[in-house]
């Protein structure tokens, strides 16, 4: 039925120190939810509970998105031992890794960019972009291909 994906963990055959897990998320954010019983209100008023709900319905978003394009990408997330962390984690071929992080928040920090910094060293050359999604207005650029981006740049088109 489809209720559960997992999220494999990226990594690199020269990296022992990643944690391979994969990461579970409820594929439909709505049913994930109805189970726990949360509304919008609530979900409003307790930001520890949005965090994995927007999280998923992140993964969901960009998956659909990425479905348009004519070269597939892969999702993973990325955790390594000292708990740097990167949400999701896109990789196009052997060529390209980009990473998302997810936050709740109305600000982004130079804290956020720590699990994307250590993906940048993991992924060197390959590394692309690293983005987090917040609940601010403004694109911000924190160097080195770093950005914080509203999370509304996900449906609304530039300049709309």
């Amino acid at each position: 039925m489809f209720l559960l994906e997992r999220l494999p963990a990226w990594h690199t055959n020269s990296l022992s120190r990643m944690v391979k897990r994969p990461k579970l998320h409820v594929g439909d954010t709505g049913v994930a939810c109805a189970l726990l019983g949360i509304g919008a209100v609530a979900l409003d008023k307790d930001r520890t509970r949005l965090g994995p709900m927007l999280e998923t319905f992140v993964l969901q978003e960009l998956r659909r998105q990425s479905s348009w394009r004519p070269t597939p990408i892969d999702f993973f997330h990325f955790r390594d031992r000292d708990d740097f962390e990167v949400d999701i984690v896109l990789e196009q071929g052997p060529s390209a890794v980009a990473g998302v992080e997810v936050k709740a928040a109305a600000t982004v920090t130079e804290g956020d960019l720590r699990g994307l910094r250590k993906l940048r060293a993991a992924a060197g050359s390959r590394f692309t972009s690293g983005v987090v999604l917040y609940d601010g207005s403004a694109t911000i650029s924190f160097g080195a291909g770093l950005y914080g981006v509203p999370l509304r740049a996900l449906w609304e088109t530039p300049g709309a």
